[in-house]
């Protein structure tokens, strides 16, 4: 008996997440082009794990043998769930396995843009649109700084909201970052939630994060503002018709990355140890967690004198250069050929460099007062040789 897995390339060690799996007898674990995958292919395979770039529905399944379908993802708007139930599909995606990730990105992004860092750590405030996983940890992330925040979620009962505002109210933050679900579902479709009155109502000395689903924003409406003038600062990493996406926006925006906010390493295997364990239970097989490939990241070195702001934007960006990406992907504009730029788009992220999360790291440092350590366990870093820093 042999069991034949279909995984998209951009999902890393399953092989050796599967080296524990018991009872399936001989395991085949053939890779593809999440973007370009099709039915053909499908010939023979039990299992499919996708990213986000997959539509998994009737048109792709229909007619094969795929018993489990696992996204390596927190979203699942690519997913025909109901298809799936109908046909006794086994399904499971990744919750939270890249929300820290995204956390650590949204830093990153503020720590890179002018003074926004120091203006919330001021007591300016900041906005997240969408309280599932990932808007729960970035939220906690900025309990844990002390900054002030704001939260717009219609779709759950307010009571569970803390800090529960409207979207005017967290339109009018210092800072905002959209983390919420693509949906067209009524009352509350998040489908261009960002429409053309709601940019225009953003203050020009705000700065808009959206690492969330490109359409949250509407793009076309985005571009029209930037080129009109007085739109606040842009960080995209999520964008309408990807892989092509818009030329013209990408300039006009100040920090652009291909879909990768939660593309850490950490994140990924993470996902993959979620989907594993899922598929391994529908199929009825004994699995046990394997080694972490992704541990014992080194040390990060902090060099001497840095405190407060400067410390915490010297950590933001310890793990992740936000600068590098936005750099690899206005390079792809240099040809002026939109079917190029969309092949590079996927390209960067097929090519995606390992980047490790600051969460759960060691701090090499010097000449650290009370609140840095304090900053240090906001952060999950540990200072190294003091094990009650976290």
């Amino acid at each position: 008996m042999t069991l034949c897995l279909l995984v998209d390339e951009n999902i890393p060690a399953v092989e050796a997440s599967l080296s524990s799996l018991q009872g399936a007898g001989d395991v085949l674990v053939q890779r593809a082009n999440g973007r370009a995958l099709d039915r053909a292919q499908l010939a023979g395979v039990d299992v499919l794990l996708v990213r986000s770039v997959t539509t998994v529905d009737e048109s792709l399944l229909a007619g094969t043998a795929v018993r489990f379908v696992g996204t390596a993802t927190s979203g699942v708007d690519h997913i025909d769930q109901q298809y799936l139930r109908q046909h006794g599909i086994g399904f499971a995606h990744a919750p939270g396995s890249n929300a820290n990730s995204v956390v650590e990105y949204v830093l990153a992004a503020i720590a890179a843009c002018g003074d926004h860092l120091e203006r919330l750590l001021a007591g300016g405030s900041a906005g997240i649109i969408g309280y599932g996983l990932i808007g729960k940890a970035v939220a906690r992330q900025f309990s844990a700084l002390n900054i002030p925040h704001k939260i717009c979620d219609p779709w759950l009962d307010q009571a569970t909201i803390s800090h529960r505002a409207t979207l005017a109210e967290v339109l009018a933050c210092d800072v905002i970052t959209a983390h919420a679900e693509l949906t067209l579902e009524q009352p509350w479709p998040s489908y261009h939630l960002l429409d053309a009155s709601a940019l225009a109502s953003i203050s020009p000395h705000s700065l808009l994060i959206n690492a969330s689903r490109g359409a949250v924003v509407d793009n076309a409406a985005l571009l029209h503002l930037l080129k009109r003038g007085g739109a606040p600062q842009v960080v995209l990493d999520v964008w309408e018709g990807e892989p092509s996406i818009d030329l013209d926006l990408l300039k006009l925006v100040d920090l652009a990355t291909p879909h990768i906010a939660g593309y850490s390493l950490d994140g990924k295997w993470l996902a993959t140890h979620m989907l594993c364990e899922a598929m391994a239970a529908h199929l009825d097989l004994a699995w046990s967690t394997p080694q972490d490939p992704a541990a014992a990241a080194p040390a990060v070195t902090i060099p001497a004198g840095l405190h407060g702001v400067t410390l915490l934007r010297q950590l933001a960006q310890a793990r992740y250069d936000i600068l590098a990406d936005d750099s690899a992907l206005r390079a792809i504009s240099s040809s002026g050929d939109p079917e190029q730029a969309a092949r590079d788009f996927d390209l960067l992220r097929r090519q995606y460099p390992k980047r490790r999360e600051l969460r759960g790291s060691s701090m090499i440092g010097t000449d650290l007062n009370a609140d840095d350590l304090q900053l240090l366990a906001a952060l999950g870093v540990k200072l190294q040789g003091q094990a009650d820093t976290r």
